[in-house]
């Protein structure tokens, strides 16, 4: 039998699966992701986003039974694929005039971030000399009388 191979030739090829003892693999788990800083600014809303604002306000005005967030969000689709250019302008001058406030105030928090912690011990070791010197003061005005009469 030319040609052919043993089982035990089969199990030695690269082309075999290798298999982890204890059976199948079990699934990788995502990587933690970093915590969020609550101080760090939220992004703009898109042109988009700032047309549904408006829109679901009047959806709802005219569809008060209407409960499907869906059904709103659809209509305002729809709504924004058919306006055109000019009248999509406003909304996309206001996107731009919140994604300039965004960049600027993402400015100011990375410039926090580079600076690092800033020292507050000056502030609190002002705010004990401060505490202390009223708890002196308290001593000289007679507090050593109240000691006495216990």
């Amino acid at each position: 039998m030319k040609g052919s191979r043993s089982k035990s030739q089969v199990k030695n090829t690269s082309l075999s699966v290798n298999k982890k003892a204890g059976g199948a693999s079990k699934p990788r788990k995502p990587a933690k992701k970093a915590a969020k800083d609550p101080n760090k600014p939220k992004r703009p809303a898109s042109a988009f986003f700032v047309f549904m604002e408006e829109f679901r306000q009047t959806y709802k005005e005219k569809h008060p039974n209407n409960k499907a967030v869906s059904v709103v969000g659809k209509a305002g689709g729809d709504k924004w694929k058919s306006m055109s250019e000019a009248e999509k302008a406003p909304y996309v001058a206001k996107a731009e005039k919140r994604k300039a406030e965004y960049e600027k105030n993402m400015k100011a928090y990375n410039k926090r971030q580079a600076e690092g912690p800033k020292p507050d011990e000056d502030e609190s070791e002002k705010s004990l000399s401060e505490v202390n010197n009223e708890d002196e003061d308290d001593d000289e005005d007679g507090s050593e009388e109240e000691e006495d009469d216990d």
